[in-house]
């Protein structure tokens, strides 16, 4: 036998036997908040084609414009009503343009896109069962293709923190570490 053949008993063990997937077998638990994105067309409402010279609210044109719109259209939709210039507007104007839209969006709010997201992610956040997080190390997955706003993580980390052993930011390969239980 030569020097480099080795006895069957001598070779190493598959490479897969040496090789344990740590993240596989710990305990941790990935909250992916991409996961819960609810699927649906983001609209902005823009009220200011509805002004006088986009500064003044006229009430008279400003209700037969709205009772003039195809809301229809908003069906299965996530909408945000602003007005993007700087003009003074009651509040009632955009209750009304709210009112109209509710029937069909599956959400309205009055503000950005940005709001928009806060908004849902604060609803769907709200309905969570968290119990299978008690007591566990948890990361927060960090990207995502979806918009994501930052008060989203925020309003996880507050139901998460009063239960989790820990939580991390990131992915397993690549954490950053942000609360952890003095438990």
């Amino acid at each position: 036998m030569k020097k480099q053949d080795k006895p069957q008993s001598a070779v190493s063990p598959p490479l897969e036997k040496l090789l344990i997937n740590r993240v596989a077998t710990s305990k941790l638990k990935t909250f992916d908040l991409e996961e819960i994105y609810p699927e649906g067309k983001r609209v902005v409402f823009d009220i200011k084609d509805w002004l006088f010279q986009e500064m003044i609210l006229k009430e008279k044109d400003f209700r037969a414009s709205v009772k003039n719109h195809d809301w229809s259209q908003y069906k299965n939709t996530f909408v945000a009503v602003t007005c993007s210039v700087d003009a003074i507007i009651p509040s009632w104007a955009f209750m009304l343009v709210a009112s109209e839209i509710m029937p069909f969006a599956n959400k309205v709010v009055v503000g950005d896109l940005t709001l928009l997201e806060t908004v849902i992610y604060q609803e769907l956040i709200s309905f969570i069962d968290f119990k299978s997080f008690v007591n566990a190390p948890v990361i927060i997955k960090g990207c995502a293709d979806k918009p994501i706003p930052d008060s989203a993580f925020a309003f996880l980390i507050e139901k998460l923190q009063p239960i989790a052993k820990s939580i991390l930011f990131g992915e397993a390969c690549s954490t950053v570490p942000l609360y952890k239980s003095k438990k």
